[in-house]
């Protein structure tokens, strides 16, 4: 659209969002019904929004637009990448660089071209710690360039919880600084986890991944606070692993007493409960049943009980119950919630607090509600009767409680979406309903001096259980004991019940939330990235129903072996004193430099005792997991350093073994990967292999070398041949290359020439395919004259006589598949199985050609 001119303003700011989605919707917002001018920035993910108000009695021209999450990433300079060469101790007193987190973002020139010559910067980033860290991102990005270089006053911080017109109208008028103190927090936080993480990572790596062919873990990572929450799991674990199952034997006994020509009866729970002696049993059964005279009830009396009602809903409460009542983890949780945020229909996910604020209007809320297809009756009669006040919470400081925002039903938004919502709204009702209402009797009876006792409970009112829907057991009715009459009562039946104990069942995600949070490791805002990282790191899996986390061999071998060395190394001690330390600094009563300075050397001495004591470790990897030289190989390959085979080891995760040369190559991992004998990589000698995620899907070949140790200058680590630019090589990007990919930003098309007779080409970066026209029985890429239109590279395909789409006895055909009708009819797209089932549609950009114009191909 045009470009609004700042020609009438008196004043031009920047305001900048933490997503594109959020940098819309606070602009729909902030211009009020007026006209906004939405352009493309230098940031291909990032348009800028312009509309034009008034800022401090001033006419202003008001430019919105985002990063993508952090602009920067901490990281080691470029002489620290390599494993092999630097000793991991060294990473503790290295330096670190920030470079940019999405360099295809291109975030930073974004920022810098749309802060030129600006008034002032609003930041209206999330409104956490790590929300405040990317505002001073943000700052060093702009501040050169605005008007005033040296006028802080003019870097403004807008503080919001949820996407309303009330609240980003509320932050707009009341706007204040960016924090500092907690964005140093962060940054603390940052450089400890990279140093330690990244330093024990390496060591413990290398020392036991080119050791051990069934460990199933191509990366043994350690985390301050993945290991602590996987040591949970795992001390869960050896509590099952060590229990010892006992008999026991319980006495259940019936008393009865004849009322109106029949018997009425009560169950009567033993005091000692659970014995774990045969023999005592039996001796009390036979004692009961001996018994032969009246029994007469005591202590009876009935009395009402509340269930309090739920307290307002944070973060870890979300998590918890989410995983316990919907089957999700933390980490989908969190992806659904912000989803609902960023679209309006709930407040901020990430908080602490459980009291609602001050100027919370209960029954506007409510009244939003009132004809909902689900909840309305319920929330009608609430309004009738009365709002109930909501329990005392905790205000944290941060955000207020997460409460709807905005209607929507099962229609609105997707299953997930709507799950998540369901509950927010349930449990907000909640909060203002009354309290669920029981009567409970009890009673007491005693025979031959030995306690026993009866109660029942039944709901008088369910309250807030009604809109929550939460099930109560129900119990047995009692007879009444007022009627009938306390005195009298015999011995109807006595019976001996066994059974065997059981061991505790394996942490469920909400308790392992749970613990975490009274730990003190994570926040709110990590809890969820720790427990999905042990899981993707395979040190615990997810298993049943009830969302268990059970550690594997390689989590268990690794906490048991930190525990052997240094036990403080798996409490959550050490890691929960450090967020006390980075609270501090957020509060201002610690410096920076101090705390990062004190926690590194406690690290670098644990690094160092542990580096002297790894024997301890190895020896339970040892009885765990079989050494490298005893493993089969599936096949055999040449390496290219010794000219002797290497083995190909078909574990998790797949790699080769040099027997002479002691070296491993890890190659890529859930794929199959197959001999390409007779093949070799013109850089290093090494016999390629071929890997494929299934039959009539992508394929490509791999130099394990290449691999591992990249030998061009602008190739990365785990380089297919499809992403190598040797120019000459048969395999190569170069010699293959067709042209962008159609689907993403950043891959390329390469022809698979081993895909025969299903030729088809393939995006080097997503999951991309194009499958070429079926019954050819030669198809080349021509490396010379590409295609004037688009620069695609053309193909040149000999067609099957049978199967012939070209009219009389032509059967060569050159075209390009971006511009060619021809062979677009004869083309279909389609997607890697390793990732989703292809629809046979052109993707984002697959409906707009390069160049515009169509170019029909050339019959020889």
């Amino acid at each position: 659209m045009e470009k609004i001119y700042n020609d009438k303003a008196n004043v031009t700011i920047l305001m900048v969002a933490e997503k594109p989605s959020l940098a819309s919707s606070i602009s729909k917002i902030l211009a009020k019904g007026g006209k906004i001018n939405t352009r493309k920035g230098k940031s291909p993910m990032c348009p800028v929004h312009e509309f034009k108000g008034t800022f401090r009695n001033k006419t202003a021209l008001f430019k919105f637009t985002s990063v993508v999450g952090h602009v920067f990433g901490l990281k080691f300079p470029a002489e620290y990448n390599n494993w092999h060469a630097t000793d991991p101790k060294e990473l503790f007193h290295a330096n670190t660089i920030k470079e940019e987190a999405t360099p295809k973002a291109n975030i930073r020139s974004h920022l810098k071209k749309e802060s030129k010559g600006i008034d002032y910067l609003i930041l209206w980033l999330d409104c956490d710690r790590e929300g405040e860290n990317i505002c001073f991102e943000v700052i060093s990005c702009v501040k050169q360039q605005m008007k005033s270089t040296n006028d802080s006053s003019r870097i403004l911080r807008a503080k919001f919880s949820a996407i309303s017109a009330a609240d980003i109208s509320r932050a707009m008028a009341n706007l204040g600084k960016p924090n500092k103190l907690e964005s140093l927090a962060v940054d603390a936080r940052q450089i400890l986890d990279l140093k330690v993480g990244v330093a024990f990572t390496r060591f413990q790596t290398n020392f036991f991944q080119g050791k051990y062919g069934s460990l199933d873990s191509r990366l043994i990572s350690y985390g301050p606070c993945q290991i602590p929450t996987l040591y949970f799991c795992v001390e869960r674990h050896d509590q099952i692993s060590t229990f010892i199952p006992e008999n026991y034997w319980c006495l259940d006994i019936i008393i009865e007493k004849k009322y109106k020509d029949k018997y009425v009866k009560i169950k009567l729970d033993w005091a000692r409960g659970k014995i774990f002696n045969n023999d005592i049993v039996r001796f009390y059964q036979e004692l009961m049943e001996k018994y032969n005279s009246h029994i007469t009830i005591t202590d009876y009396k009935a009395k009402s009980q509340s269930l309090t009602k739920p307290i307002a809903l944070n973060t870890i409460e979300l998590l918890k119950s989410a995983s316990q009542l919907l089957g999700y983890s933390p980490h989908k949780t969190m992806q659904v919630a912000e989803r609902l945020y960023i679209q309006g229909y709930i407040s901020y996910p990430r908080t602490e607090s459980t009291k609602y604020p001050d100027h919370f209007n209960f029954k506007q809320a409510l009244q939003e509600y009132k004809y909902h297809s689900i909840y309305g009756d319920y929330v009608s009669n609430l309004l009738t009767e009365g709002i109930k006040n909501p329990r005392a919470g905790h205000d944290a400081g941060d955000h207020p409680p997460i409460t709807p925002q905005k209607v929507a039903d099962p229609n609105t938004l997707g299953t997930e979406s709507w799950r998540i919502y369901d509950f927010v709204c349930k449990r907000f009702i909640a909060t203002l309903s009354p309290n669920a209402k029981f009567l409970v009797i009890k009673g007491k009876v005693s025979i031959e001096n030995e306690s026993f006792s009866f109660s029942n409970k039944t709901i008088v009112s369910p309250g807030f259980l009604e809109i929550t829907g939460t099930k109560i057991e129900a119990s047995k009715d009692l007879p009444d004991i007022d009627v009938i009459g306390p005195d009298k009562w015999s011995i109807g039946s006595v019976a001996i019940r066994n059974g065997t104990t059981s061991p505790p069942s394996y942490l469920t995600e909400s308790e392992l939330i749970a613990r975490m949070e009274k730990e003190g490791i994570g926040t709110d805002a990590s809890i969820a990235v720790h427990i999905n990282n042990i899981c993707e790191r395979n040190y615990a899996q997810v298993v049943g129903n009830s969302r268990c986390l059970e550690p594997t061999q390689v989590g268990i071998a690794l906490i048991h072996g930190y525990y052997r060395i240094d036990p403080e190394m798996v409490f959550p001690t050490v890691r929960s004193s450090v967020e006390k330390y980075l609270n501090l600094i957020a509060k201002g009563e610690a410096d920076y430099d101090e705390v990062v300075n004190h926690t590194l050397k406690i690290f670098e001495e644990k690094y160092n005792y542990v580096e002297k004591k790894i024997d301890r470790m190895d020896k339970l990897f040892e009885a765990q997991f079989s050494r490298i030289e005893d493993t089969i190989g599936k096949f055999r390959t040449k390496c290219g350093i010794c000219k002797r085979y290497m083995e190909f080891l078909n574990l998790k995760p797949s790699r080769l073994f040099c027997k002479n040369c002691d070296e491993i190559y890890m190659l890529p991992q859930n794929c199959n990967i197959k001999q390409y004998s007779g093949n070799i990589c013109p850089l290093d000698n090494f016999e390629l292999l071929l890997g494929s995620y299934g039959s009539k899907t992508k394929s490509f070949t791999i130099c394990p070398y290449c691999f591992n140790y990249p030998q061009i200058e602008d190739m990365k680590v785990n380089s297919t041949c499809n992403q190598c630019t040797h120019p000459t090589c048969k395999y190569s990007l170069t010699y293959n290359l067709i042209g962008p990919c159609l689907e993403c930003e950043s891959g390329q098309i390469v022809f698979d020439f081993n895909s025969k007779p299903i030729w088809r080409c393939a995006c080097n970066s997503c999951n991309f395919l194009l499958f070429l026209p079926e019954g050819a029985h030669k198809i080349v890429v021509l490396k010379k004259n590409p295609c004037e239109n688009c620069t695609f590279r053309k193909f040149k395909i000999d067609f099957n006589v049978k199967n012939n789409p070209l009219k009389g006895e032509e059967t060569e055909y050159v075209g390009c598949i971006n511009c060619d009708d021809f062979l677009q009819g004869l083309c279909r797209t389609g997607y890697s199985k390793r990732r989703y089932t292809g629809n046979n549609k052109r993707g984002r950009r697959g409906g707009k050609r390069r160049g515009g114009k169509r170019r029909g191909g050339k019959r020889r």
